[in-house]
């Protein structure tokens, strides 16, 4: 038996069932933890007013009440002892119930001693931390700045936040976090998890809208070698790979109705049953679900399962939307132009100069963070001087579509990525640069071949509807591509062909996914 832990004051269980409250007895101190038993919720009330305990573990159940009085009682408590709760098999409601009331975690009957294991861990690591942070400061100060550092910002919705996270790092329940696209979800998930007990373990993004829907079982729960056409080995899903921290499921609402019921069941028993396999495994995971839709709405609307729903939609946070924050820029735009110095491998990074700071303060900015550090990526790409000016920025409009819209670079003259809508004289389209219009109707009518104007002569013989940005994209790298490949594929000697400098080339490259065909002829050599 492990020697009792030392500094830790005991665990008090309370049940009117003896015999479970032996078995738990008997697990617990074997884990090398005192233990002080209450058959009653009178007789636990009487143990609560005598000492301190490091852990409460009550069943929802008691011969004279519930035991989520046990809950309300402890959480509204100054000393914030963890307290979690023991539910009948099937009773989700009732957990749900008790997360939202306080409750730290649950444990469902029969008790699993695996996960009887992980909720004591987790609840005395969570204790341990407090302690030392009602002694001194220092890991809240810690756990601040690893909040910070994902999420930096002073305004008063990011103050707010990151209160918000320290609350939601003390409990395991589910949470759902809310927000437009791109306002720093997985973000906040992050910060959550790395300020949690759980952050040692690992934290997993899964991105539910990516997933085909015939492999989604396999790539949540995993399977076993043989169990279908090219299940060569076995295979953990992301529930194993998430075992002991947290599983974020971003844009939730994407997840198939079919695969709803299936995630449901693995919520509310804590048990995966990878594809092919007689047997279910135990899992320690926290889940926690992003999305830019209203879930709310969807249940209503018969687009998501409302039992899941209120599995997930235990705890709440809402990302505030950049616009809402616009204080914050300065302080986001300096971390993005930090990272973006790393990653290009200067040795200092590029600052803004005032008139662009002002100009992106004002700007709406629809696509929130996510379209700050697009934006701030490709002014760091192409600006020629140290500061990044007004005129890197490029016409920021709140109209994305247009703003998306770039001209095709001409190889004969110098290629400004801002410059008008469509270039003067539009480089021929190659035979080999493959075409998103498609193949035209006997009944269309190609435009007139005599027409002065260039950006009528660029349309000559396209049917609309037409994907521009794409068609745009393809032209650029067919030109890149021959630019290349008429000095070898020598970037430095290719860049001024293109009007270009080697920094914009490379950029360009990285954006397009061009790849030296040298490169892939020594990989497959190297394969080989």
């Amino acid at each position: 038996m492990p020697p009792r832990t030392p500094g830790l004051d005991p665990i008090l269980v309370i049940d009117d069932e003896a015999d479970l409250r032996e078995l738990l007895d008997i697990s617990i101190r074997r884990m090398g933890h005192d233990v002080v038993l209450a058959g009653s919720l009178a007789e636990a009330r009487e143990k609560l007013s005598q000492r301190r305990y490091s852990l409460v573990l009550t069943d929802m159940r008691l011969g004279d009440g519930l035991g989520i009085e046990i809950v309300r009682q402890l959480s509204a408590a100054p000393e914030r002892v963890p307290v979690a709760v023991i539910t009948a098999y099937g009773s989700a409601d009732n957990a749900v119930e008790a997360l939202k009331a306080g409750a730290f975690d649950y444990i469902a009957k029969p008790v699993s001693l695996d996960q009887l294991r992980s909720l004591v861990l987790n609840a005395l690591g969570r204790q341990q931390r407090e302690d030392q942070d009602n002694a001194a400061s220092a890991e809240a100060a810690q756990a601040a700045d690893r909040a910070a550092a994902l999420l930096p910002g002073h305004s008063p919705a990011m103050q707010e936040v990151r209160r918000s996270l320290s609350r939601l790092a003390r409990s395991m329940a589910p949470v759902v976090i809310s927000g437009e696209s791109g306002s720093g979800k997985e973000r906040a998930a992050r910060a959550i998890h790395a300020t949690s007990t759980r952050a040692a373990h690992p934290f997993v993004a899964v991105n539910c809208g990516a997933i085909p829907e015939n492999l989604m079982e396999s790539e949540f729960f995993g399977h076993v070698k043989g169990a279908f056409t090219g299940a060569d080995a076995e295979r953990g899903g992301f529930f194993q790979a998430a075992n002991g921290g947290t599983l974020l499921l971003d844009e939730v609402a994407d997840l198939p109705l079919a695969m709803q019921v299936k995630l449901l069941r693995a919520l509310q028993e804590r048990r995966v049953r990878k594809i092919g396999a007689s047997r279910e495994d135990a899992v320690d995971v926290r889940v926690m679900c992003a999305s830019h839709k209203d879930l709310a709405a969807m249940v209503s609307a018969g687009q998501f399962r409302q039992d899941l729903y209120y599995r997930l939609n235990v705890l709440e946070l809402r990302m505030p939307t950049l616009r809402e924050r616009a204080e914050d820029i300065p302080v986001l735009a300096r971390a993005i132009l930090e990272h973006l110095a790393v990653r290009y491998g200067d040795p200092r990074p590029r600052r803004l100069s005032q008139a662009a700071l002002e100009r992106l303060v004002a700007y709406p900015f629809p696509g929130n963070v996510r379209e700050l550090e697009n934006l701030l990526e490709r002014a760091y790409a192409f600006a020629e001087a140290e500061d990044i000016q007004l005129a890197d920025l490029g016409p920021l409009d709140t109209n994305m579509e247009r703003a998306a819209i770039r001209p095709a670079p001409s190889p004969l003259t110098p290629y400004t990525p801002w410059a008008g809508m469509m270039p003067a004289e539009p480089a021929p389209i190659p035979v080999s640069a493959p075409l998103t219009a498609a193949a035209p109707e006997p009944e269309a009518v190609a435009v007139a071949a005599d027409l002065p104007d260039p950006a009528e002569r660029a349309c000559r013989g396209v049917v609309f509807p037409v994907d521009l940005p794409a068609r745009l994209e393809d032209v650029e790298r067919e030109i890149i591509l021959q630019a290349l490949a008429q000095t070898g594929f020598n970037r430095t000697a290719a860049a001024p062909l293109l009007g270009l400098n080697l920094r914009q080339l490379r950029y360009r490259i990285q954006q397009l996914g061009i790849r030296d065909g040298r490169d892939e002829r020594d990989e497959g050599e190297g394969a080989a």
